[in-house]
């Protein structure tokens, strides 16, 4: 059933970009009355391709299951009357309880005109220091990671099109066969060169079994397996001793730490053999160009960033990043989980990548928006802090979400599930039912991705365009169009723009002189020549494609070395709960499902969720094939059919993240936090297993 377009004009066609992962692939949407074609399009380095989300991408622009009308209280309701409501309980809660009494929380899916738009919302209009989003649970690690060794994060500082030039690629808790399938076409492109790959991950993924080494480490265990190969590039002469001495600091402190973790040890930590840890740091020595990449598998933990942190080590003595075809980076995740993290609606961030507690950059920013540096609130706390202390003595009491559903997206999902029902106000602006929508209060229809125009910033920091192909449904609004109406009533009009490309030229300015500068980008250029990488400083500055060829962004242009100790997991098995658990993605779904299962292909190629078993391991409980399977953790079970393979660990489980219900598993994942990132542990849980009577 499709979704009556009324009196729309669909416009002949529009080249935009898929509104799911980081890769940003190229589209050309056409459209033929009710109907949306899609055709994938070159973009940058990227040839044409698409997986089969993307393809699929526009069956919800005229789907009956997207929201038409705002509700308050599940009743239909017209804009004027749903932004008069909120407005009015923002005002009686913050005057009662004081303006953090207001929260919001963002998505690393929304444009760049979002994100800064959010960011400028919260602390301009509402006055409230609690503002974060979902990319604290995707990016957050390895930028803290990268701003340590670096002093700046960019997940990948070189172009995509690098990497099919490498002789070898260290890839680690990345399964982008599944996650991102058109990115796999730069590794094959490698491997038919003659490249070798490494993958590190607790599974035999499909992105593993293309690896000419697999890596199968114990889950949360990454940290040792990158001490041990820097200790066999140390003991085995393989270290870049020339590079270290001209472009680094730090390595002293390293190489003692580091001598410590021998391969026997590393092997009793990481299940790793020896013989295994010798072949892959011999790999990587022998290429003359190599690469090292990191991903969700090795930051989603509570040591997260010292995972991080331990693997930029490794790449760092080799000599890797910063020279010409030898690199570091970091697989961003999100739609604009880059460009998200940089313009503000991150809890200690103003736009630019600016510090929200450095004077200068308050200053800067406050001058911008035209307001006193003084009236900025200070930093907030994360993600998964904010979402733990909703509705609490002294917490937020209400929240308004954009673009994310922590009812299935945030660990110990079922608390943060209770704590969003104990707000006094809830308000989700989304564009289908999500879980956490069906829970609130006041829900608010958005457009859609081929609704609206603006821009994203890829997993290699280049800028690009999303334009619209026809406007939304009559009284569906965008986001930056709810903000600009909710700000209007709450009296400050002036502060927020419904234009995306105004909000874009403020968004230059406001970031200009920041690590993440956009001043020299405008909507015009990214026409013009089809994606500019930040910064990009001046109009007529070319963009920096790649970084830190002739220095690093620390103080003294040196890459840091990061001591580091390898510790277990915060919840390692025992008796009671004796198997490891570990959660991912799979191919047909994207984050928390909220869309992809709405799309009848994909929720036919994976309709439901299920828990991925060893036949060792499940021989051991009586476990077949299609069984019920509940998994219980320390804060709760989820329940799902049995999935009998050789791929997983005999001491591991396993279950995709995509769905609410008595099959969600972010039931059962640790809210523990890095103390550097606040990643929460999703990566690794302790569980027990216990088949369900028939």
């Amino acid at each position: 059933m499709k979704l009556p377009l009324g009196t729309l004009e669909p416009m002949p066609g529009a080249a935009t970009h898929c509104p799911y992962c980081a890769l940003q692939c190229g589209m050309d949407l056409r459209g033929d009355g009710d109907l949306v074609h899609v055709a994938p399009r070159a973009t940058g380095d990227n040839p044409p391709g698409l997986c089969q989300k993307g393809w699929t991408a526009a069956e919800l622009l005229t789907s009956n299951e997207r929201l038409t009308t705002p509700t308050i209280d599940g009743e239909p309701t017209t804009w004027e009357r749903a932004l008069a409501h909120i407005t009015q309980r923002i005002q009686q809660i913050q005057h009662q309880h004081g303006p953090d009494a207001v929260a919001i929380l963002g998505g690393g899916g929304l444009t760049n005109e979002k994100a800064y738009a959010l960011g400028k919302f919260a602390r301009v209009v509402l006055g409230t220091k609690n503002i974060d989003y979902n990319g604290r649970f995707c990016m957050s690690s390895a930028a803290a990671a990268g701003i340590k060794a670096f002093g700046l994060d960019r997940g990948l500082p070189f172009p995509m099109a690098d990497i099919a030039s490498a002789e070898a690629i260290l890839l680690v808790g990345s399964n982008v066969a599944e996650t991102m399938p058109p990115f796999v076409h730069h590794l094959s492109t490698m491997q038919s060169n003659g490249g070798a790959l490494i993958v590190v991950d607790p599974r035999r993924t499909p992105t593993a079994k293309r690896a000419t080494l697999h890596l199968q480490l114990t889950p949360g265990t990454d940290l040792a397996l990158a001490q041990g190969l820097l200790h066999l590039a140390i003991v085995e002469g393989y270290v870049d001793r020339d590079y270290i001495g001209a472009r680094t600091e730090g390595f002293a402190e390293v190489h003692p730490i580091a001598m410590a973790y021998w391969p026997e040890r590393v092997e009793r930590i990481t299940g790793v053999p020896v013989s295994q840890q010798r072949k892959a740091i011999r790999i990587l020595h022998d290429a003359g160009n190599a690469l090292v990449l990191t991903a969700r598998g090795a930051e989603q933990h509570a040591k997260g960033v010292d995972t991080v942190s331990a693997f930029v080590n490794l790449a760092l003595a080799l000599g890797l990043p910063g020279t010409e075809g030898n690199r570091y980076g970091c697989l961003t995740g999100q739609g604009n989980g880059q460009g998200g993290r940089e313009h503000g609606q991150k809890a200690d961030q103003l736009p630019g990548y600016r510090k929200l507690d450095d004077p200068k950059a308050r200053e800067h920013v406050a001058k911008v928006w035209g307001v006193d540096p003084a009236d900025l609130p200070m930093p907030g706390v994360s993600a998964y802090e904010l979402l733990d202390a909703l509705g609490q003595p002294n917490g937020p009491r209400a929240l308004l979400v954009f673009g994310t559903n922590p009812v299935v997206s945030a660990p110990r999902a079922k608390h943060v599930e209770e704590r969003l029902k104990s707000l006094d106000l809830l308000v989700v602006a989304d564009l289908v039912q999500s879980e956490t929508a069906a829970i609130a209060d006041v829900v608010l229809p958005t457009a859609q991705w081929a609704e609206e125009e603006g821009t994203t910033t890829n997993l290699e920091g280049r800028v690009i365009r999303r334009r619209r192909l026809r406007p939304p449904p009559p009284k569906v609004r965008t986001d930056l169009e709810i903000l600009a109406g909710l700000a209007e009533s709450l009296g400050k009009g002036d502060k927020i723009s419904a234009d995306p490309r105004r909000t874009f030229e403020e968004l230059g300015r406001a970031s200009a002189g920041g690590i993440a500068d956009y001043a020299g980008i405008s909507y015009e250029r990214l026409d013009r020549d089809g994606g500019v990488f930040w910064p990009c400083p001046t109009k007529d500055h070319p963009g920096t494609p790649r970084m830190f060829h002739d220095g690093f962004a620390t103080p003294n242009g040196r890459a840091r070395f990061v001591p580091v100790e390898y510790r277990p997991a915060v919840e390692d098995v025992d008796s009671t709960y004796p198997v490891y658990l570990t959660t991912g993605r799979v191919l047909a779904h994207y984050q928390s499902g909220a869309q992809t299962r709405r799309i009848p292909s994909l929720r036919r190629a994976a309709p439901d969720p299920f828990v991925e078993l060893h036949p060792q391991l499940a021989g051991r409980h009586g476990i077949e094939d299609g069984d019920e399977v509940r998994v219980v953790s320390r804060r709760g079970e989820a329940t799902a059919p049995a999935r009998i393979t050789d791929t997983i660990r005999t001491d591991t489980a396993f279950m995709p993240f995509h769905w609410s219900g008595a099959g969600r598993a972010n039931t059962l994942t640790n809210p523990a936090l890095d103390p550097t990132s606040k990643m929460p542990e999703f990566k690794v849980c302790a569980v027990r297993l216990e088949k369900v009577a028939p």
